[in-house]
């Protein structure tokens, strides 16, 4: 049976994870966690745009082709497409000669892909929702104005449907945060893959994972913490008002 105590002691002398070679993998783990998970953030939220505008579209022959992949990536497992990013691209003719090869050797690059596509399809029906959800009293005074429909989606509904896709978004980034944990799986350092390497290593099997979910919980409310403040202030007005 294993001696509890003396392994919380070492624990908290930092014995087991506190060492330079030890803190320099969750480092690295931690900063292609970062640029893993922000960038495939922005480049989603970029593509998100506009797919959800055209998948809100009546025009079928627009609002179909992005309801098929939309429904594809949120209807299959992120592992599954991490994988067929990752291994299956290289059994397509040529690929191997071409300029394209570079980015899919390294393992950073698939992983990019495969999330901001996944995030892509997820925050395109939570922005598709918004938009469905734009009160009709806000486009009939745009169009009172005399705005046109470029002009009105520009200022009117794509403002007003940022702020009231706010909380499902910020529970999407979250989502991608603890998704990114199986990046490790095609070999990337992230926090997940240090906390492997070094119980592979040192033969740690609580500490090195322990010590990752804490970095996560702390990543969690920092993200939870900035969304708070985005509602606070972009959703101000909707709140009652105190004599």
């Amino acid at each position: 049976m294993p001696d509890i105590s003396a392994w919380f002691n070492d624990l908290l002398s930092g014995n087991l994870i506190f060492t330079p070679t030890t803190l320099g993998y969750y480092w690295t783990g931690l900063v292609t966690t970062t640029q893993l998970v922000f960038l495939s953030l922005v480049i989603g939220l970029v593509l998100a745009v506009p797919l959800a505008i055209m998948r809100s579209s009546r025009r079928k022959w627009i609002s179909l082709p992005v309801y098929v992949y939309t429904y594809v990536f949120r209807g299959t497992p992120l592992l599954v497409q991490l994988y067929i990013i990752y291994y299956g691209v290289v059994f397509f003719d040529g690929i191997q000669q071409s300029f394209l090869w570079p980015i899919f050797r390294e393992a950073f690059y698939p992983a990019l892909i495969a999330f901001t596509l996944n995030t892509a399809a997820y925050t395109t029906e939570i922005f598709r929702g918004a938009i469905k959800a734009t009160p009709k009293g806000e486009i009939e005074a745009a169009r009172a104005y005399g705005m046109s429909q470029g002009l009105m989606m520009r200022r009117i509904i794509i403002p007003s449907a940022f702020r009231r896709a706010l909380p499902a978004y910020g529970n999407e980034v979250i989502f991608m945060l603890h998704a990114s944990a199986i990046a490790s799986v095609v070999t990337l350092m992230d926090l997940t893959g240090a906390a492997r390497y070094v119980y592979s290593r040192f033969y740690t099997p609580f500490e090195p994972f322990l010590f990752v979910a804490l970095i996560y919980l702390c990543l969690t409310f920092a993200i939870l913490f900035f969304f708070r403040f985005l509602e606070k202030k972009l959703l101000a007005h909707l709140k009652p008002q105190t004599l």
